[in-house]
């Protein structure tokens, strides 16, 4: 649920984009540089492998991974050799892995809550992703 959570939160980063048949953002996903504006200050970490900008950072891919971050819990979800932020499969994985570090209980709250803010510090984030599995637990939001 809490993976499902954070991709509702994320998913606006695939608004305009479509999936490919190998299941990678298209056009790739990227998200504002890092320039330390509305958001940290984060100079490139990738030479601008992942996110085009050999300057500032920028979130990449459907999951929206910092490049630093990925290169740590990239993962290759869909079994073809190659870790790829593009990539929904390999994206979702990641992100699973990084929420369940340090051995977290996510149906423990502290530990969820923990979870949350470790993938985006902030408390309007965390009040986001909660309401939203409180939403579908109780079954006010369901799906199509």
């Amino acid at each position: 649920m809490l993976l499902a959570a954070i991709g509702e939160v994320e998913s606006s980063s695939l608004r305009g984009r479509r999936l490919d048949a190998a299941h990678d953002a298209v056009p790739p996903v990227r998200g504002p540089a890092l320039t330390g504006g509305s958001y940290a200050a984060i100079r490139d970490s990738d030479g601008g492998r992942y996110d085009g900008d050999p300057v500032w950072d920028r979130a990449v891919g459907p999951m929206q991974f910092i490049p630093a971050t990925w290169r740590i819990w990239g993962a290759d979800g869909n079994g073809d050799g190659i870790r790829d932020p593009q990539n929904i499969e390999d994206a979702a994985l990641a992100a699973a892995n990084y929420l369940c570090a340090g051995g977290r209980d996510l149906s423990q709250e502290a530990d969820l809550r923990a979870a949350v803010l470790s993938y985006n510090h902030s408390q309007r984030y965390l009040s986001t992703v909660v309401g939203i599995i409180q939403a579908v637990t109780s079954g006010a939001l369901a799906g199509p």
